[in-house]
C-alpha cells in the first residue's frame, strides 16, 4: 500500500513518520480513531523496517511461576490468591531448579520468573532462588519480578531501599526485570481495576532505578477492558517519555485483557479484545513508541495465527516459547500453553520474515535448539 491509498486523515501521519518525526498525543489519537487497519499497518512497518528490517525474532524461554500467593486481590486477576484458597501454589526452590535444568537440556536461555505478592517467604529465598538459577549455565538469563514484585520484596521482605534490593538481587544473578503490573498507568482506572497496586510513578521508579543500574527491563500495557482510547494514549506517552530519559526498556508487550477469571464487579463479563482491536493497537503502538527498538505480540494473548499477522502491522517479535504459561489460561485464556522453536520459526517464515533467535535483550544469536523436541517439551510441561 502507498500513502495514496489511506485514508486522508493517516496521510500527515505516514508524511511524518517517513521523515523521522514525532507523533503526537492528538494524533495518536486520530490513529485510534480509524478503521484503515492496512493504512495503520503501513505506517507502523515504516518504522518496523526502519528499526529491524526484516527479520522477527523469538525467544527460547520457560515460563516458571514460583508461586501465587498474593496479598493484593486485583480485580482482573484470576491467578493470585490466599494461602488456604483451593487454587494456590508455591513451587519449592528444588522444584524450580530441576525445571529449569530439564529446560537447559532443550537450549533455553532464560528463565522468566514472576508470582505474586507472597506473605512470608524471607528474603534469603529469593536470593538462593536466583543464585541457584544463575549458577546452571553462565550464559543463562534469570528474568524475574515484576515493579510491584520489587517493591514488596525492597519494603516487607529485605526491609531497605529500593536500590539496594536491586543492586542485592542483581548481585544474585538476576538479570533483567519484567515488565508487568503496568497494567493502565491512569490513576482512576487503576482504582478500578487493581486498587492497592503501585501507582504509575512508584512502577517507574522501579525501572528507572534498575535502568541507572545500567540493566535493561520490559513494559507491558493490559488493555480492553474499561479504558478508552486516550487512557491508552496516556500509557503509551509516560512510557516514551521513561524512555527518553533512561533508554533503558528493550521491548513493549501489550496484551488484551481475558474477562473470564475476573473477580466481579465493573470487569466482569466484558467481552475480549477483536483481533482488529489487536492489530490496531499493536500497529498504534510501533507508531507511537518511536523510541522502543522492539514490539513484542504475545501470542499467549493472541494466538499464534494472530501473531502472526502482527507481523505485517508494526511487529518484530514473537516472544517465546513459553513452554507453561499460567497468569494467562488461569484467566481462561485458551490458547497453548507453549511453542517450538519451530512452529515460532515457520510462522515468521510465512508471513516472509526473517526468523531469528533472541536473547533477553533482544539481541539475535545463533539458535540454541534442533529438531525433533515435543516430546521432550510435553515432559517437561508436566515435571
Amino acid at each position: 500500500m502507498t500513502d495514496q491509498l489511506l485514508e486522508p486523515a493517516l496521510r500527515p501521519i505516514y508524511d511524518k513518520v517517513v521523515a523521522g518525526q514525532r507523533v503526537t498525543d492528538e494524533e495518536a489519537l486520530v490513529l485510534y480513531g480509524s478503521n484503515d487497519l492496512n493504512g495503520l499497518g503501513t505506517i507502523a512497518n515504516v518504522l518496523r523496517e526502519r528499526k529491524n528490517g526484516n527479520v522477527a525474532t523469538y525467544i527460547h524461554n520457560q515460563y516458571i511461576n514460583y508461586s501465587n500467593h498474593c496479598l493484593l486481590a486485583c480485580q482482573f486477576c484470576a491467578f493470585g490468591a490466599k494461602k488456604r484458597e483451593a487454587h494456590a501454589f508455591e513451587m519449592s526452590i528444588d522444584e524450580i531448579v530441576e525445571k529449569a535444568r530439564a529446560g537447559l537440556k532443550l537450549g533455553i536461555t532464560e528463565i522468566h520468573m514472576v508470582g505474586g505478592l507472597h506473605p512470608t517467604l524471607p528474603a534469603s529465598w529469593y536470593l538462593e532462588l536466583v543464585s541457584r538459577l544463575r549458577a546452571l549455565d553462565p550464559n543463562f538469563f534469570v528474568k524475574a519480578f515484576t515493579a510491584v514484585e520489587i517493591r514488596h520484596l525492597a519494603r516487607r521482605v529485605f526491609k531497605q531501599p529500593l536500590r539496594a534490593t536491586l543492586e542485592t538481587l542483581r548481585d544474585a544473578g538476576l538479570c533483567a526485570l519484567t515488565g508487568g503490573g503496568a497494567e493502565i498507568f491512569d490513576p482512576e482506572i487503576r482504582d478500578q481495576i487493581c486498587l492497592g497496586k503501585e501507582t504509575a510513578d512508584e512502577w517507574w521508579e522501579v525501572h528507572r532505578t534498575w535502568h541507572q543500574m545500567g540493566m535493561r527491563s520490559t513494559a507491558t500495557m493490559l488493555y480492553g477492558h474499561i479504558e478508552t482510547a486516550a487512557h491508552r494514549v496516556d500509557h503509551l506517552r509516560r512510557l516514551r517519555t521513561w524512555q527518553d530519559e533512561t533508554r533503558g526498556f528493550i521491548g513493549f508487550i501489550p496484551f488484551a485483557f481475558e474477562a473470564e477469571g475476573a473477580r466481579p464487579g465493573v470487569l466482569k463479563n466484558i467481552r475480549h479484545a477483536t483481533a482488529f482491536d489487536e492489530l490496531k493497537n499493536l500497529a498504534i503502538a510501533r507508531i507511537y513508541l518511536d523510541n522502543f527498538d522492539h514490539i513484542t505480540a504475545y501470542w499467549v494473548s493472541l494466538g499464534l495465527p494472530l501473531a502472526q499477522q502482527a507481523l505485517n502491522y508494526g511487529v518484530d517479535d514473537l516472544h517465546g516459547t513459553i513452554m507453561e504459561e499460567k497468569i494467562f489460561h488461569m484467566a481462561g485464556a485458551t490458547t497453548p500453553q507453549q511453542q517450538s522453536c519451530a512452529a515460532l520459526e515457520k510462522a515468521i517464515r510465512e508471513a516472509g520474515r526473517e526468523p531469528m533467535q533472541r536473547d533477553t535483550w533482544y539481541r539475535r544469536i545463533a539458535s540454541t535448539w534442533s529438531e525433533p523436541v515435543p516430546a521432550a517439551l510435553a515432559a517437561l510441561a508436566v515435571a
